[in-house]
């Protein structure tokens, strides 16, 4: 096979990560999975990232029919937006998703205006792209528990992984013994691996951040003594148990600051400034300046992260307040 595009990284026993480009350089994965000259997917990047996609088929030497599965993690367009486009290319090629999402893959209507209102029409075309829809026939909702059979013998097991989003699953490789899994165990910046290794943070996104769950989800995937996770932002990395107690310990002191937080005058403010506290203080303790470049590599997730523990917060003095009445 003639040497790769600088854009695909061969990890082995089939696994190539392919950088979709999206934001910047090594920060936006999808997945290629081969065996016995089949292969799926596992998250696409979005519409932009689809020339890359196909062009990592070619790089090792398969056609577009031999892809049997197209398996976004969920349908956040970071991870999805460029499903349908993708889908397009590959006429043999099933979709496989959370039954929450499946929907919004066969009619991305709803999707995209709600990405629309969010981000306007210029951010929008930039980022993602007009989202293309995907023939229900050809879409199939996983469930919790189910299995896929790549090549004839590779078993896929996905499991359903709430926490970052209702309609999140992950996928077991047992090859590999490794996980792809979206953002339900995080994100990890490769700009801030240092001696000790990869450094993860959760991400709580609106609208459907629920710590116990995501929580749940980490210990579930914890639970099968994975080897390997394979994380959409960004890339393999191992070390799991260190990772999970990192993970769970910095979910754990975000939930915190939000209760502690909750009724402040200009809460988002707050939030934002706290969360950019405990990422920096972690970040000192495992070995990386929390400088303001650095700090500048998160503040997207630090947004994301404040508005999703916002509506967390509301949702509960909701269902508080449904309690009392």
């Amino acid at each position: 096979m003639a040497p790769l595009p600088d854009f695909i990284d061969d990890l082995g026993s089939g696994v190539f990560a392919v950088d979709t480009g999206f934001l910047r350089p090594r920060f936006d994965a999808a997945y290629l999975l081969a065996h016995n000259g089949r292969a799926a997917f596992i998250d696409t990047g979005n519409n932009h990232a689809v020339p890359r996609l196909l062009a990592a088929l070619e790089a090792i030497g398969l056609p577009r029919e031999a892809v049997d599965y197209v398996i976004p993690t969920h349908v956040h367009l970071d991870h999805a937006g460029g499903a349908g486009l993708l889908m397009a290319h590959l006429p043999g090629a099933t979709m496989v998703v959370h039954p929450r999402g499946a929907r919004h893959m066969i009619d991305p209507t709803a999707l995209y205006e709600g990405a629309l209102a969010v981000y306007g029409p210029e951010e929008m075309e930039r980022s993602y792209g007009r989202l293309v829809g995907i023939d229900a026939a050809r879409v199939r909702p996983s469930h919790d528990g189910m299995d896929v059979v790549l090549g004839g013998e590779r078993v896929l097991h996905l499991v359903d992984t709430p926490g970052h989003a209702r309609h999140h699953h992950c996928i077991w490789d047992g090859v590999t013994r490794g996980w792809f899994t979206g953002d339900a165990f995080g994100l990890s910046c490769r700009e801030f691996d240092s001696e000790r290794g990869a450094w993860i943070v959760p991400t709580s996104p609106p609208t459907q951040f629920e710590p116990l769950a995501l929580r749940a989800s980490v210990q579930r995937l914890v639970s099968f003594a994975p080897e390997w996770l394979y994380l959409t932002h960004y890339g393999r990395v191992g070390d799991v148990p260190r990772l999970a107690t990192r993970m769970l310990s910095l979910l754990d002191a975000m939930v915190l600051i939000g209760r502690r937080v909750r009724g402040a005058a200009d809460r988002h403010a707050v939030l934002k400034h706290e969360l950019t506290q405990l990422y920096a203080a972690s970040l000192a303790e495992h070995g990386v300046e929390p400088t303001a470049q650095v700090l500048d590599l998160l503040s997207m997730d630090i947004e994301l992260n404040a508005q999703g523990i916002a509506v967390w917060l509301d949702r509960q003095a909701n269902a508080d307040t449904e309690g009392q009445a």
